[in-house]
């Protein structure tokens, strides 16, 4: 019979689908008590002696379970046949209960399956996910038909307006908190429950009452779950989970809830909600409610600050239960004490709340589950997260047999050897080998938890050479640590801190950077946690900040990005711009408006730009690789983003009948060699009538239309939000410059660059690439970019503008320093120039520098070319270097080694030189190339 889908319960295993006459246990409980096992065995006299002899070790020493065989003596006999279908049966039947037997059909209920999953468990026939998972359905149905009988008699009455249907709730959901969330109830658990309404799914004039009546029914659904009547109880039932307990009402409203964990919920509400599952009532309103909290429960950045949350709540918990001290096995709680099933719990939603943010996959309830996701993200290793999964399955084992020994909702092992061996014969086990296990099993839990929340952070040298007293002194006075709880982060990582700079390369600089960094933190808490839960990360912010001061800015207000480091594959090859458009075009998808998807397309990109900016640090990638990684970047975002663009301004003004309109990305953009403080050089191109106009509400003619969504593309890649912006936007290449509509007609764009566009467009021309818009126009305009381009020019007159173009480019700005490499005589600009020049001589037109020199044979030399490009690679490393660092001034010594490294010198006077020496000679190559086309010789 297939199992209910209440909840994910595993599948039992085939050998485990029923209990036979010729059944083997995997486990054989032992009577403590031989008469009352001997006494329990007489019971059944027509089972199998394997099963005899397990309910003989059960009965006779466990009280409770004798005591429920005595009463369901003739029920056990046929469901330990086939157990699941037996659980399955009586869930059925207590869920089709009639509302004047609830209160007993439900104890009834109770009764057997706890005596069910009681057997199934101590034999081994079930696993701990099937003993938790029967007992979690029962809850389930449990709560179900308890809430049904308790409205039952208000809607009746006509007390909640407009409800006539027991099975329509009013907007009232019950949330399952805790270990029912996550389906992992234990033996003798109470229930921990949340109860919202929601006030929408009433008249306005009803709330009020309606509340009252819904409150009245939840404390009596409560009554019927938790009253001890002759037939029992069925679960202790808590509602002190809700927010404010002490002051607010068993049920709240949807709304108050959400502004409480909006603005005053704590890091264990959060580590709470990530079991909530709503379970009883209106479903769909309780799943809505759920998704209204995620951005509360799962923080988009990463949350290390969470570490010292959880581990206050530890300390917390041992201080009021006195659980803190050495091991002891007698009296020790399993759940709170040390090394216990709280400890993997806290251990697992602490790491799920860091990275579940970026990492949805995360999002599970279930401890076990949530062990395995964190594993293959790469935030555990495999074999923590095996171990953890065994211990908590152990630890979980003995937690139930403790309850079974009389129903107690108890976690303490027993205070003395009579019932410690109790205990052991229950669980089938010697009791020397018992408490072994028991004792390593906690021992090994608070090692690896304890490292976790409380690592050691006195090794290393002290360092107070490096990290004066002085210098921590001043850093108090920083707005980032003002805080109480920053401050104390900081005391517990000065000795790391320490220690990481006595093994920088020049720890001095290293020190005065790291100094310039904290005082630009506008907050600390989280970036000091995410110090003091990643140590390495230090490492690496030391060579950020000590080499490039721009990424240092970048990261004091946009420390976030440190994020993506901690992510796997960081550091792994950077991906190419069809696997980029993908991930962020997937991203975006995913996001419910626009502004969020904004938001995210900054966030993303200003990870990956940080990536990039690491690699060329560390000397992952060269420099050529660098700038083209760049490129790829911008184009992802423009192909990504686009869409949405057009679609949100569609809301507003409709669409234009045509071919579309695509993205033409020029100058660096376009030829694919961009650096670290690169704009976009932008053309936008449009495809439709003249007299056309768009089909919305607020519908525009064609020109206007675009003209508009181009400043909206402009505002999407420009404007500053919280996260930054993406890119400065320049859009003076466009046909008549800023003089012309920003964007351009298909039609007016080939009759212009056809008849009137000059020399220099052309030139300009020759490096543009369609990077976003539908496949048919981009097609279009690559062909005509190609036939315009193709065999126009005579070389002489060629020659005399780019002359020309060359003296205006030198009288505009002057080199302010030697590394100064883009503009002016033989530097990048006049290399890159002089390629379009030859660019313009072929056809098709390449956008490669060296493709187009080649085109200029006649007028350079092979030897020229190849000594202009070695030149030219030379410049390309350090405009690389330089737009990294964003140096304005002298460059510092941490800077000078990063440059040297990439160029290979070894001396930066030796560098200077040949920078000299490559612009003099290049300029002088350029001269005579020129002059040679205006002689004819090209």
């Amino acid at each position: 019979m297939p199992r209910a889908s209440l909840i994910d319960v595993p599948a039992p295993a085939a050998e485990h689908a029923c209990m036979t006459q010729d059944f083997t246990p995997q486990t054989m409980p032992r009577p403590f008590e031989p008469q009352l096992g001997a006494d329990i065995r007489a019971l059944f006299p027509d089972l199998s002696k394997s099963l005899q002899d397990v309910l003989s070790g059960i009965g006779g020493s466990s009280p409770y379970l004798a005591g429920l065989m005595r009463k369901e003596m003739d029920w056990i006999k046929g469901a330990v046949h086939a157990p699941f279908e037996a659980l399955e049966s009586e869930l059925r039947r207590a869920a089709q209960s009639r509302e004047s037997e609830t209160a007993a059909s439900l104890r009834c209920a109770k009764r057997r399956i706890a005596l069910l999953a009681g057997i199934c468990d101590l034999a081994g026939v079930w696993t701990l996910e099937e003993v938790t998972g029967a007992l979690t359905r029962l809850a389930e149905t449990a709560c179900q038909v308890a809430l049904r009988a308790a409205l039952a008699p208000f809607i009746r009455r006509g007390k909640i307006p407009g409800l006539e249907d027991v099975n329509h709730s009013a907007g009232l959901f019950v949330l399952a908190m805790g270990k029912m969330g996550a389906g992992e109830l234990n033996y003798s658990s109470d229930i921990d429950l949340i109860c919202l309404f929601d006030p929408d799914q009433l008249p306005q004039a009803a709330q009020e009452d309606a509340r009252s009546v819904l409150i009245k029914a939840v404390r009596q659904m409560c009554r019927l779950l938790s009253d001890t009547t002759a037939d029992g109880y069925v679960f202790r039932t808590d509602l002190r989970l809700r927010p404010n307990p002490s002051v607010t009402p068993i049920v709240l409203s949807v709304p108050a809830a959400e502004t409480y964990y909006e603005s005053q919920g704590r890091t264990w509400e959060r580590a709470a909600f990530i079991k909530a599952r709503p379970i009883a009532g209106d479903i769909k309103a309780g799943e809505a409610f759920l998704r209204t909290l995620t951005p509360f429960v799962w923080r988009k950045h990463l949350d290390f600050a969470a570490i010292e949350d959880a581990h206050n709540i530890r300390l917390a918990i041992r201080d009021h239960k006195g659980t803190g001290g050495a091991l002891s096995l007698p009296g020790h709680d399993m759940k709170l004490g040390r090394g216990g099933i709280r400890e993997i719990e806290f251990f697992t939603q602490t790491r799920q709340l860091i990275a579940g943010g970026r990492a949805p996959q995360l999002r599970v309830r279930q401890t076990v589950q949530g062990l395995k996701q964190l594993a293959a993200g790469d935030w555990i290793s495999e074999q923590v997260a095996q171990k953890l999964s065994a211990e908590y399955r152990f630890q979980r084992g003995v937690e139930h047999r403790l309850q079974m020994l009389r129903d107690a909702q108890t976690h303490s092992l027993p205070q003395n050897e009579e019932e410690f061996e109790r205990l052991a014969c229950l669980s089938g086990q010697e009791l020397g080998a018992m408490k072994e296990q028991i004792r390593a099993s906690l021992s090994e839990v608070h090692d690896i938890t304890e490292s976790f929340f409380a690592p050691n952070a006195a090794g290393g040298s002290s360092g107070s050479e490096i990290l004066p007293n002085s210098t921590v002194t001043r850093w108090l006075s920083y707005p980032a640590l003002r805080s109480p709880r920053a401050r104390s982060i900081l005391d517990r990582l000065v000795p790391v801190l320490s220690d990481r700079l006595s093994k920088a390369q020049r720890p001095t600089e290293a020190l005065s950077a790291l100094d310039e960094f904290l005082s630009s933190l506008p907050a600390g808490v989280q970036v000091l946690s995410l110090f003091e839960a990643n140590p390495g990360l230090i490492d690496l912010v030391l060579d950020v900040v000590s080499i490039s001061p721009a990424l240092a800015d970048y990261l004091s207000h946009n420390a976030s990005v440190l994020d993506a480091v901690l992510d796997g594959g960081f550091f792994a090859d950077i991906p190419d711009q069809a696997a980029l458009t993908e991930d962020l075009s997937a991203r975006l998808g995913a996001e419910a408006d626009y502004e969020a998807r904004l938001g995210t397309a900054r966030r993303w990109q200003k990870e990956q730009h940080f990536r990039i900016g690491v690699h060329l640090l560390r000397g992952l990638v060269a420099a050529e690789q660098a700038s083209q990684h760049y490129a790829d970047l911008a184009r992802a975002v423009l192909a990504a983003l686009w869409p949405h663009v057009q679609d949100e301004f569609a809301r507003k003004h409709g669409r234009v009948a045509g071919g579309g309109a695509a993205v033409l990305g020029m100058g660096a953009l376009g030829a694919g060699r961009m650096n670290a403080q690169s704009d976009l050089d932008l053309i936008v191109i449009y495809d439709a009538q003249s007299d056309a106009a768009s089909d919305g509400r607020r519908c525009l003619p064609a020109r206007t239309y675009f003209a508009r969504l181009t400043k909206a593309l402009i505002t999407a890649l420009s404007a500053r939000m919280p996260d930054g912006r993406l890119y400065e936007v320049d859009m003076r290449l466009r046909p008549s410059g800023n003089q012309g509509p920003v964007a351009t007609s298909w039609a007016s764009f080939q009759d212009y660059q056809a008849n009137e566009a000059w020399s220099w467009e052309h030139l300009a021309l020759t490096r543009a690439r369609v990077v976003a818009g539908p496949e048919r126009l981009t097609e279009q305009i690559e062909a005509f970019r190609s036939t315009v381009l193709a065999g126009r020019y005579e070389p002489g007159q060629l020659a005399v503008d780019v002359g020309e173009m060359r003296v205006r480019i030198a009288a505009a700005k002057t080199p302010v320093a030697w590394w100064d490499v883009k503009r002016g005589p033989g530097r990048l600009q006049d290399v890159e120039l002089l390629a379009q020049c030859g660019a313009l001589l072929q056809s098709p037109a390449p956008i490669d520098v060296q493709d187009g020199l080649s085109g200029l044979a006649g007028a350079l030399g092979q030897g020229a070319q190849a000594q202009m490009m070695h030149s030219y690679g030379r410049a390309r490393c350090v405009l690389l270097a330089v737009s990294l660092m964003q140096s304005s001034g002298e460059i510092g010594p941490t800077g000078q080694a990063f440059l040297l490294r990439l160029t290979g010198f070894t001396s930066l006077s030796d560098l200077q030189d040949a920078l000299e020496r490559d612009q003099k000679e290049t300029g002088s190559l350029i001269e005579q190339a020129l002059q040679r086309m205006r002689q004819g010789d090209a």
